[in-house]
């Protein structure tokens, strides 16, 4: 994949040439010049400039990158400004820090829901999870299994887990299903919220647009994003 990080610090720094290191192309952004040179031979490419800087993206190949990383920590209003520049310019998925609660509340306003806290998260499982290429979000349980979130395939639509239990094809056990719903506010407004259903059953049907809850070996969660029908989903 080719992904940008934005902010080299510490953490930035860690997860650019982690993610390097599993075979990603990665771009390193920063405006400081020390740090770039310091990461400039261990990445694929390191470049200095001011991401608050609207016009200095296009030296960036934003448009074609797989994911943004936003890791800047120094500097709440200009993480801010650039995450805010990124989903104005691209449709990229933004993965961005966050540096307190109220830096918490504005990305989700923005609607940035892989939202990092680097004090809690390390640079080695933030990449594994990147790494997943077509999961939505994951919980990494330890070095070979995790639980994910993956979009129902198409073959499911309109199918009970009943006869999806008889494809022999994935190894993974289904938790639960996310599915979406319309909802009203108190001034009667609608909007779509997404809810678990609980424990699905074996005459539970999937439908259209469900998210699967999957728990699963890595290599087995990364068959069934890249569509190989080796496996079986057990429920």
């Amino acid at each position: 994949m080719k992904i940008i990080v934005f902010g080299l610090g510490n953490f930035g720094m860690s997860l650019a040439i982690s993610l390097t290191e599993t075979g990603n192309e990665v771009i390193g952004v920063d405006k400081n010049i020390e740090k770039v040179n310091l990461v400039k031979d261990k990445i694929s490419h390191a470049i200095a400039l001011d991401s608050t800087n609207e016009l200095s993206y296009e030296a960036l190949p934003l448009k074609d990158a797989d994911k943004v990383v936003v890791a800047i920590g120094e500097n709440e209003g200009a993480a801010i400004i650039t995450t805010a520049i990124i989903k104005k310019l691209s449709d990229v998925k933004i993965i961005s820090r966050a540096l307190s609660p109220i830096h918490d509340t504005v990305l989700e306003a923005m609607g940035i829901h892989s939202i990092i806290h680097p004090e809690q998260e390390s640079a080695d499982r933030l990449t594994k999870q990147i790494n997943f290429k077509s999961t939505l979000e994951n919980y990494q349980l330890d070095d070979n299994y995790t639980i994910s979130e993956v979009k129902a395939k198409p073959e499911f639509f309109g199918k009970t887990l009943a006869e999806l239990d008889s494809i022999d094809k994935y190894h993974l056990t289904l938790v639960t299903i996310i599915r979406k719903r319309e909802k009203r506010n108190l001034i009667g407004k609608k909007t779509i919220v997404k809810e678990t259903i609980g424990r699905p059953d074996p005459e539970t049907v999937v439908q259209e647009e469900d998210i699967l809850v999957v728990y699963g070996n890595n290599k087995d969660i990364e068959t069934y994003c890249l569509g190989q029908e080796e496996h079986q989903i057990r429920s």
